[in-house]
């Protein structure tokens, strides 16, 4: 037998079964893009982010990014050391959310929850973003169409991940390693011929002129472009969070994905900042006419406007805005943990046909959708938002891992404990400087949003404990005086569907009655005048008690309002007996019958859910249609 391929086969492939999840794995070489691209990708962005502050300073600007530069590798080591402790402690994976919930309790797990939540959209919205300015800084013309271009991105990501880790992983791997060589190369080319001309090469292309100086250099100024250039250290984290993705070993997988991963981050940090100040590329104003990315300048300026600048920028548009994989792969995972926990709800924690978590990868993608439409899909207007969640998280996960190794002992615990100290101290310095300096340019939104969720989740754990203490129960089965229930079928008029339905009744019950709303009258005397023979004469012959008709007449066309009245007639009959509503449905084979056939059941059978009869039972018998 053939098996026909339906639209979601095609889109997101065959469903997997369960016990293909281990073929899903990956290692280091699909690892890296499918973790690192936010890490790696954010070295476009965070350094332009640090020079967009710096515009005011004028050419003098250029001289800040070295040592800004420098600040941030050495702080992206001391994170690296942390979390190769986290990924030893946590084989099963050890996000922020679980080592702080484990280790410093549930509010300051659920804080841990809530900033990386916040962070991971983030993610998407800015990868994505950055990497259609990109596009649009070699492309000038595309300039009008830069929020479509990000929307249309953000669903293609969206389908990739849908399809299964594995596939994330493969899909994005020759764009990863091809932003890593040519980025390299260029890199490679500038510091050589800087070499070669004493610190001051001659560009192929020369960049736009700087301004002159509209402001003196101040600590201020120092510090908010510090904090604008953290945005590179995002996405460190997600290696640790997704320690479960790796094939066994795992540990060792995993530590060799972010040693791989932090390793090329620095070096393009360093050679990025190096070649800024030796070419004096300086940031241009994002979203005005003329507008440049620093990396589409760097290029333009090592190597020319030739074929190898488009190679690169285009695989630097390909990373920057597949970076939101990153997001998609850790953002699902973080709310199955949390919704493990009750904290969110447990659609969240229920893997799709491709062993993924679907609903967290839709709620990722709507809400990122919506912060890009929100903010024009302009990258600088995202930035002041981001980097305050990671931090958060950081600190906490590296406090956490503090108090872990306390509590664990052994030889090298003390050694572990001040590497992790470490770390704690330098994020949470870091932290307050990006708090302090980004307050007003928007970082106030993330100190809002944080505990909104805080109180969403406690809200959400209450809703379940509550549930919980209303469905417990010690008492065993009662099965004294079972009464079969009163049946109610509501019918069209006569057909197959209807003829199936009653036949199915009349096994639950002997009281059976079919209810006929009105509004044709050649149906209803149809109806009426073969009963008897249709249905009461069968149904004697076979010994058992017939249906009866309820006919009532509905001149407004309203259907749901008689058969509600009708419901509340019978259990005010007799109020100690079940009513059991069996709903005839005609089911589709194929998609355009949805189209074509009103949805009228499923209409009665939310009616009578939230109806709030307590003694009701709705049945469905389906009808299959073949063509």
């Amino acid at each position: 037998m053939v098996r026909r391929m339906a639209i979601t086969d095609l889109l997101l492939g065959r469903p997997l079964a369960t016990d293909e999840e281990s073929e899903q794995r990956v290692g280091v070489l699909a690892g890296i893009p499918m973790l690192g691209l936010d890490a790696l990708g954010s070295s476009a962005y965070g350094p332009e982010a640090a020079l967009t502050l710096l515009i005011p300073l004028g050419a003098q600007g250029l001289g800040y990014i070295g040592p800004i530069s420098t600040l941030i590798i050495i702080l992206l080591l001391i994170v690296y050391f942390s979390y190769r402790q986290t990924i030893a402690a946590y084989p099963h994976g050890g996000g922020s959310y679980t080592v702080a919930r484990e280790n410093l309790g549930t509010t300051a797990g659920l804080l841990a929850a809530a900033a990386l939540m916040l962070d991971y959209v983030l993610v998407v919205a800015v990868g994505i973003s950055a990497g259609v300015g990109a596009l649009v800084s070699a492309l000038p013309a595309l300039q009008p169409h830069t929020l479509a271009l990000c929307l249309a991105i953000l669903g293609l990501i969206t389908i990739v991940n849908l399809r299964g880790v594995r596939e994330s992983g493969l899909a994005f791997m020759a764009p990863t390693y091809l932003f890593v060589v040519s980025l390299l190369v260029v890199l490679a080319i500038g510091v050589v011929k800087t070499a070669l001309a004493a610190g001051h090469p001659e560009p192929v292309v020369a960049p736009p002129r700087l301004p002159a100086a509209a402001a003196a250099a101040s600590l201020w100024i120092f510090m908010r472009a510090f904090a604008n250039g953290c945005t590179a250290m995002t996405g460190v984290e997600a290696v640790s969070n997704g320690v479960g993705a790796f094939r066994e070993p795992s540990v060792l997988y995993a530590r060799r994905t972010l040693t791989a991963i932090i390793m090329l981050l620095a070096v393009m940090l360093a050679g990025i900042a190096f070649l800024c100040r030796a070419y004096g590329v300086g940031a241009t104003e994002p979203g005005a006419a003329g507008y440049q990315s620093i990396i589409s300048q760097l290029v333009a300026a090592v190597i020319g406007r030739g074929f190898f600048y488009y190679v690169t920028i285009g695989s630097v548009l390909a990373v920057l805005a597949l970076s939101a994989n990153t997001g998609f792969a850790d953002f699902p995972r973080l709310c199955r943990v949390v919704a493990q926990d009750g904290f969110l709800p447990a659609a969240f924690a229920h893997r799709g046909r491709r062993l993924v978590y679907s609903h967290g990868i839709l709620v990722l993608a709507a809400l990122s959708a919506g912060l890009l439409i929100a903010f024009g899909g302009i990258t600088d207007h995202l930035i002041p938002l981001f980097a305050v969640g990671a931090f958060l998280a950081f600190t906490l996960s590296q406090a956490g891992m503090v108090a872990h190794w306390r509590r664990a002992g052994g030889a090298h615990s003390a050694k572990s404990m001040a590497i992790n100290a470490a770390g704690a101290v330098c994020t949470a310095v870091t932290l307050g400087v990006v708090l302090v300096s980004k307050f007003h340019e928007g970082a106030w939104i993330m100190v809002l949003l944080v505990p909104s969720l805080l109180a969403l989740f406690v809200g959400v754990r209450k809703h379940y404990q509550g549930i919980g203490r209303q469905v417990a129960t010690d008492e065993p089965l009662d099965a004294r005086d079972l009464v079969p229930p009163i049946v109610l079928v509501p019918i069209r008029g006569w057909s197959t569907v209807t003829r199936k339905a009653l036949r199915f009744a009349l096994k639950v019950s002997p009281e059976v009655y079919a209810l006929h709303v009105a509004d044709d009258e050649r149906t209803l005397a149809d109806l009426e005048d073969t009963w008897a023979r249709r249905v009461r004469e069968p149904a004697l012959a076979a010994g058992l008690n017939p249906p009866r008709l309820i006919v009532i007449t509905s001149p407004y066309r309203r259907l749901y309002t008689p058969l509600l009245e009708t419901v509340r007639e019978l259990q005010n009959a007799q109020p100690d007996r079940d009513i059991a509503v069996i709903v005839p449905e005609m089911v589709g084979s194929r998609w355009y019958h949805y189209l074509l056939h009103n949805q009228t059941a499923a209409v009665i059978k939310a009616y009578l859910f939230f109806s709030g009869f307590r003694r009701v039972v709705v049945i469905n018998v389906p009808w299959y249609l073949s063509a």
